[in-house]
């Protein structure tokens, strides 16, 4: 009986340790995450303010119509690049939280 209490309480003491580790790494990632849209959001205003004084100073339709265009492409390419970015770091999220439970998935899986 005791040896069973002393194991249900090394196991408990195992799950806690785990939710903790996981808790912290979702924390950690949640943080990176936050701070890289922050990021990407400043600059997009700052980009789309530069852009806005631009055009305001084109002196013809062809120029207004060709600065447009070049912020157009990069605006795209710049979020499509951000999106790479966030969805990486969500990947690596969801694999940073999942690690410290990988051992008790092992034990759980069926022996081959």
């Amino acid at each position: 009986m005791i040896k069973n209490f002393d194991d249900i309480q090394k196991i408990s003491k195992d799950n806690v340790d785990a939710t903790m580790k996981s808790f912290g790494a979702v924390s950690k990632a949640t943080q990176t995450i936050a701070t890289e849209v922050v990021d990407y959001s400043k600059k997009s205003f700052e980009d789309s303010t530069k852009v806005m004084e631009k055009l305001f100073g084109a002196k013809s339709l062809e120029k207004a119509i060709e600065i447009q265009t070049e912020y157009a492409k990069s605006a795209y390419e710049g979020f499509m690049a951000q999106a790479t970015k966030i969805g990486e770091l969500y990947s690596d999220l969801a694999k940073e939280s999942y690690k410290p439970y990988e051992a008790f998935a092992a034990k759980a899986a069926p022996a081959k």
